[in-house]
């Protein structure tokens, strides 16, 4: 096999043609041969990763049922895995070795993955392209003079470049949606309360969502199975069944009703962009679907809503990074404990995470709260109930995951509103709990990716793919390969 997904890969380790080994070694060749101009990753698991393979070759014919036998997956480095250094992407947690495993992890553990690292991200998961990372930015396998995209830039990368078939990112407000879009790949946030937060180190807790990343439709349904489902350990994870989100790919969209808000490809968008997301729009007809045309009203909100909310959020979370429980301490000979904290947070924090921090605080603050978080909130509750009306006369909603294909890295750094607003049409669904999807869809004349995102009911992840999978079966922009990867190494 020269370019093998997850269901590839499970398959061959089952049926003994493929070595969980083999695969594995070829995944750490291939890191280290693109590692040093991509910088996906802040940890390589190595001798981790190559214990565990040998471990599932020996018991793989009593194995050989587990859903992701052998495959080799990359993990967002701000979800906790015990005794492999998890830091956020920010030097507060440097040296953090979690001694818990989060609770995915071990679900991955138990599907009989083997998990080769730590990817790359925006500091506390605080940005839209990975310049935010104290440990420097990813660069795009298509043009690596480009962002990957953020927050989980580095785990888009891996996937994107064939260092790994699939990975795990979080998702606040598109971090998991809009680099999977910039990068060329699938990339899903779940329904709210669909997967257990419980070890991923909290952003904003009402918002937060672990979702997967892969090259198909199929690898990504059968990830999210893996990792779904409900956990003591996370209250806010939902006592729901979780489906067979492969057995949803049936290929038959006929009567599907997908919804479209045409401002959305008209206003703000690149003409490259709304070019190939109505050009899905029509493959997505051929396969019988309706098109029907829809209005969110309150969409043009969802940026500044989203800013109070995740920021205020954020202010609370970050508390705790104080020098004295855990995590980074300045050196300091003063006695006094105020200077103290002052040190360890000035020092701790980034730009951009100290920025998200001072707006939270001010939200939060007396004689504020109710002019911009208590009325976030109350916009948050109108967007939700626009989709709810919109779902009343759809299945699903489409409209370009990100407004431009990537961006050079930085051209917006020193522009937070600009970077900002390179999520518009990712917060929205996480503002109403809602799950959405980003499939490739396109590429500019420059070569870089684009994306289509599908917004679905709450808890309908499986019209998502069976409508992902569906068009993916009549395009081929999926199998696409950038510059990085074209000489790739095969199993």
């Amino acid at each position: 096999m020269s370019d093998p997904t997850a269901r590839d890969i499970r398959d061959a380790v089952a049926a003994g043609s493929l070595s969980a080994v083999d695969v594995c070694r070829t995944c750490l060749e291939r890191i280290a041969r693109d590692e040093p101009q991509l910088h996906a990753f802040l940890t390589i698991a190595s001798e981790p990763a190559m214990a565990r393979a040998a471990t599932i070759d020996a018991r793989a014919r009593a194995s050989e049922r587990l859903p992701l036998l052998g495959v080799p997956i990359a993990v967002k480095d701000n979800i906790s895995t015990r005794g492999l250094r998890t830091t956020a992407g920010s030097r507060m947690l440097d040296a953090f070795d979690p001694p818990y495993d989060a609770t995915v992890v071990g679900r991955l553990e138990a599907a009989g993955a083997v998990i080769v690292g730590k990817t790359n991200c925006d500091e506390f998961a605080m940005g839209s392209s990975t310049e935010n990372s104290a440990y420097g930015a990813s660069r795009n396998p298509w043009a690596t003079d480009r962002t990957p995209g953020g927050s989980s830039g580095g785990s888009a990368v891996a996937v994107a470049s064939r260092m790994v078939p699939i990975a795990l990112g979080s998702d606040t407000g598109g971090s998991v949606r809009q680099p999977a879009a910039l990068c060329g790949v699938v990339g899903m946030k779940p329904s709210y309360g669909r997967v257990s937060r419980y070890g991923l180190i909290a952003f904003a807790s009402s918002l937060d969502q672990i979702g997967p990343f892969s090259r198909t439709v199929f690898d990504a349904a059968l990830l999210l199975g893996v990792i779904a489902g409900h956990d003591p350990a996370d209250s806010t994870a939902a006592r729901r069944p979780v489906p067979d989100f492969t057995a949803a790919l049936t290929g038959d969209i006929r009567g599907l009703r997908v919804g479209v808000v045409r401002s959305m490809l008209e206003e703000g968008v690149d003409a490259e962009v709304a070019g190939s997301v109505r050009d899905a729009l029509g493959v997505l007809q051929s396969r019988g679907a309706t098109l029907v045309d829809i209005d969110l009203p309150h969409a043009r909100f969802a940026i500044p809503a989203y800013y109070l909310v995740a920021t205020a959020e954020a202010s609370s979370n970050l508390a705790r990074y104080d020098g004295v429980r855990y995590g980074f301490r300045a050196s300091t000979t003063d006695a006094d404990l105020r200077t103290m904290y002052e040190q360890t947070r000035a020092q701790g924090f980034g730009a951009e995470v100290k920025r998200r921090i001072i707006l939270g605080t001010y939200v939060l603050s007396t004689g504020y709260y109710e002019a911009y978080y208590l009325k976030a909130q109350q916009v948050r509750t109108l967007i939700r109930q626009d989709y709810e009306a919109a779902f009343a006369r759809t299945d699903l909603i489409v409209t370009p995951t990100s407004p431009t294909a990537a961006f050079r890295l930085g051209e917006r750094i020193d522009d937070p509103l600009q970077m900002y607003l390179a999520d518009v049409f990712t917060v929205s669904a996480p503002l109403a709990g809602l799950p959405a999807v980003s499939i490739p869809c396109g590429f500019t004349r420059d070569g870089l990716p684009v994306g289509l995102q599908m917004v679905g009911r709450m808890w309908d992840e499986e019209t998502l793919f069976r409508a992902g999978d569906a068009y993916e079966r009549d395009t081929a922009w999926w199998k696409a390969r950038p510059p990085e990867a074209r000489e790739g190494i095969g199993l």
